[in-house]
């Protein structure tokens, strides 16, 4: 009998999945891309909001994101739905108000599957990744660096997910 090959999802969640989420989408997309788990690892994102239903990532997210080696220019934003929880093993809120509107969305069974992003850092100690919309550069980049440092500490939750559910039944 073959070995079953494991799957695992991630959704990121902000306000209009316009920043913050976008941002990590592509961040988190290119680091399982260059750890060759691409064909295991599905990655989404979405936004509390439906304020900007199909539009691209904010020219200034996906700047900063460019200067760094991330393509966001194929992400479209949409509305975060119910079903989202039962698609993904893991549902990762930017800050505490994303994270009470999706707990308020979540069906009680896949309440487990909610968390905060900035959970997985593991260099800054930060309890929110701060919305960067109505500020200059520089919030910009403190969105990439700490969603590059809890992309790092994520990466490793879900290789030791994915090893779990290799693991012969």
């Amino acid at each position: 009998m073959p070995d079953r090959v494991a799957t695992y999802s991630v959704l990121f969640v902000c306000m209009g999945n316009i920043c913050r989420s976008p941002t990590a989408h592509g961040v988190f997309r290119h680091k399982v891309v260059h750890s060759g788990l691409a064909s295991q690892v599905r990655v989404d994102s979405a936004g509390t909001h439906n304020y900007h239903p199909g539009k691209a990532p904010d020219d200034r997210t996906q700047r900063h994101a460019a200067q760094r080696g991330y393509d966001l220019s194929d992400l479209r934003a949409r509305q975060m739905l119910a079903n989202d929880f039962e698609r993904h093993d893991l549902v990762l809120a930017m800050d505490w108000d994303n994270l009470a509107l999706a707990q308020d969305l979540c069906p009680p069974e896949h309440a487990r599957k909610l968390r905060r992003m900035t959970e997985f850092c593991q260099r800054f100690d930060s309890p929110v990744v701060p919305d960067p919309y109505y500020g200059g550069a520089a919030g910009f980049e403190q969105v990439l660096d700490l969603v590059e440092d809890a992309c790092d500490g994520l990466l490793q939750h879900v290789r030791q997910q994915l090893q779990r559910r290799s693991r012969p039944l």
